[in-house]
């Protein structure tokens, strides 16, 4: 697991690749599916949580929307409780097969009904999408390419994109029950100081 150092002038050090990284460098590598750690150079602290908030607050500013503002708001509100419902909405749901066939069979419909795809053609990429979710075979089908053309130009994504999507939603779930529990120890620590004098 590569580990990023931060110094005290910012700069954030990738210890495994031997050179400075962008915080867009860190989140690149968060969404190869790889595991980080940020500590600070001098006091060993780690500052992960506090990072990827960073690169949340960064993503937010450019692409606007990134997060719902009702997730965000949530999360300021109720702290920790909204994570677990966050995760659950977020999460894959166990009938993710029957959805994607009823998906598939709606986008379909809309085509034929705008006048974009012939009802034959319709109903033969149909029985054929539908068939690949409901059972796996070991011989390639001979449209495939032209089927994963046709899929790609009316932005349906692929297995791959799915499956990535949902490792970085429970990566980023895992992440910011870090940061809570982070903020809850800091709080706790700051309370208990408070009490003290």
């Amino acid at each position: 697991m590569p580990v990023i150092k931060r110094y005290p002038n910012r700069k954030l050090y990738d210890t495994e690749s031997k050179r400075y990284i962008t915080l867009e460098g860190i989140a690149e590598m968060i969404r190869e599916g790889r595991e980080v750690t940020i500590i600070d150079h001098t006091t060993e602290e780690d500052l992960t949580a506090v990072t990827l908030t960073q690169i949340i607050f960064e993503q937010e500013k450019k692409e606007g929307g990134f997060l719902p503002k009702s997730v965000l708001t949530g999360l300021v509100r109720t702290g920790g409780d909204t994570l677990n419902t966050l995760r659950r909405g977020l999460s894959v749901p166990l009938d993710l097969v029957k959805q994607v066939d009823n998906e598939i069979e709606r986008r379909l419909q809309e085509l034929i009904s705008k006048g974009e795809l012939a009802k034959e053609e319709g109903l033969r990429l149909r029985d054929k999408l539908l068939s690949f979710s409901g059972q796996d075979t070991d011989e390639p089908d001979l449209d495939e390419r032209d089927l994963q053309t046709f899929l790609s130009k009316h932005d349906v994504p692929t297995r791959d994109e799915i499956v990535s999507l949902n490792r970085q939603i429970e990566l980023l779930t895992a992440q910011l029950d870090g940061l809570l529990a982070e903020a809850n120890q800091a709080k706790a620590g700051a309370e208990g100081t408070g009490k003290d004098n």
